[in-house]
């Protein structure tokens, strides 16, 4: 996502000054395909207690934070106290003390942080962002969203690092992040309260077992039966070979767990109901086994309906090499409806776009990278407030999940205030 572009496309603009990683295997992986595949210098290389060392030394103006999603509020907040602005992966962080202190660290330090919500410059988002604001369903009351995981995406969450809640924030942070994000960017609104239902009710042993399912093991290497439909084999591709098998004696990092081990503390089936300050409301659920990939999103407004299907490709995540990825489209096929009052339904065509996640991606990139980027019509670039308030539902969902209680936002992290934090629209 941020070394191909910046050792390729962005290189006379935006340049890549080294590397801070706990895994040294993976920093010479990337440095191999810098030198090989781009023809450009290796970059030096940090140990994770090296990070100040790093920034001393190579002076960036930004530091890009794609950690382990639990730890990523330590590298924000250090990269601003050392003067650098930030660009990190979503979510923002995965609970509400953590959020506080990035506010905290924003404010204290005057810096930027960017979050990267490639979902926003997808082709159908942004035509259903100018649909919204152009009032082709007048005003909206409701929004209705269901998000489907297969059992090769969905499984592959559970085989990760993303399976411990504590790093993670669950499935309710880590992925839909990303949905709660576009959602308030579609509808301009700041979330209020938020109560939901969750569990893990498909994978784990326990699950397993009551489906008379037998648990070889807690990982696949050397334990799994091959004829399993979750079974995955790190050897088969090189990329997963180079990053995680052979890269398993530096810090330990499993990645092809048993999606029926025990250990698992996330979910798996989710619903979740949001009421935001406009009083717009709106309904989510997200499984994470379902034979389908994809999502279904409706909006009910004063003047119709709309509605935004997507059907997506099964992919397992690092499956395939980075750069086969890179210019590889998941998404197969989407639609939109409009349902005028009392008039007759009519189909938006959506325009085609190259590029991973939906074409998405290269347009994220021009923002974050490119020294005269596009113009940002309808304010897709988001920053720490629409990251906050992404990550605040799922992390308020998270909460109501253990105590049966609705969530009001602002009792979790009260800087997120009355600001309208989305951007101006033409």
């Amino acid at each position: 996502m941020f070394i191909n572009p910046l050792a390729e496309k962005y290189y006379d603009e935006a340049r890549l000054v080294g590397m801070c990683d706990r895994n040294p295997a993976r920093m010479d992986f990337y440095n191999e395909r810098i030198v090989k595949e781009y023809g450009r210098e290796a970059v030096p290389t940090y140990a994770a207690e090296d990070f100040d060392k790093m920034i001393r030394e190579t002076r960036p103006d930004t530091v890009l934070v794609c950690t382990i999603d639990g730890y990523h509020h330590e590298y924000i907040i250090r990269a601003l106290d050392l003067g650098c602005d930030v660009i990190t992966e979503k979510p923002l962080t995965v609970d509400a003390e953590k959020c506080r202190a990035i506010y905290d660290a924003v404010e204290r330090t005057g810096k930027r942080v960017q979050i990267t919500f490639n979902v926003r410059w997808q082709p159908g988002s942004m035509l259903i962002k100018k649909l919204l604001a152009e009032g082709t369903i007048g005003e909206i009351i409701h929004v209705d969203m269901e998000y489907r995981l297969n059992t090769s995406h969905g499984a592959d969450y559970f085989r990760r690092w993303h399976a411990t809640k504590a790093l993670s924030g669950g499935l309710m942070v880590h992925k839909s992040t990303h949905h709660f994000d576009v959602v308030n960017w579609w509808i301009d609104a700041v979330p209020e309260v938020v109560f939901g239902f969750g569990s893990l009710a498909f994978y784990g042993r326990k699950n397993a077992e009551k489906r008379g399912i037998k648990v070889t093991g807690d990982r696949y290497l050397n334990q799994g039966d091959k004829n399993d439909p979750f079974y995955i084999d790190l050897s088969e591709n090189e990329t997963s070979r180079k990053l995680y098998l052979e890269a398993e004696k530096y810090d330990g990092y499993i990645r092809d767990g048993n999606v029926f081990r025990d250990n698992i503390d996330i979910e798996d089936t989710m619903s979740v109901l949001v009421k935001y300050r406009t009083g717009v409301t709106l309904n989510y659920s997200l499984n994470a086994y379902l034979p389908r990939e994809g999502y279904h999103v409706a909006f009910n407004g004063t003047k119709g309906r709309l509605e935004y299907n997507v059907e997506a490709a099964t992919h397992i995540v690092g499956e395939n090499g980075e750069k086969e990825l890179m210019h590889h489209n998941p998404y197969f096929e989407s639609q939109i409806i409009v349902h005028p009052m009392f008039g007759k339904a009519y189909t938006v065509p959506i325009p085609s776009a190259e590029g991973s996640h939906g074409g998405a991606d290269p347009l994220l990139q021009d923002q974050l990278f490119a020294s005269n980027p596009p113009k940002d019509v309808w304010g897709a670039t988001a920053e720490h407030g629409q990251g906050a308030a992404s990550a605040l539902i799922g992390i308020a969902a998270n909460i109501a999940f253990a105590t049966g209680q609705p969530q009001r936002i602002t009792d979790l992290c009260p800087q997120i205030g009355d600001a309208v934090y989305l951007h101006d629209l033409p």
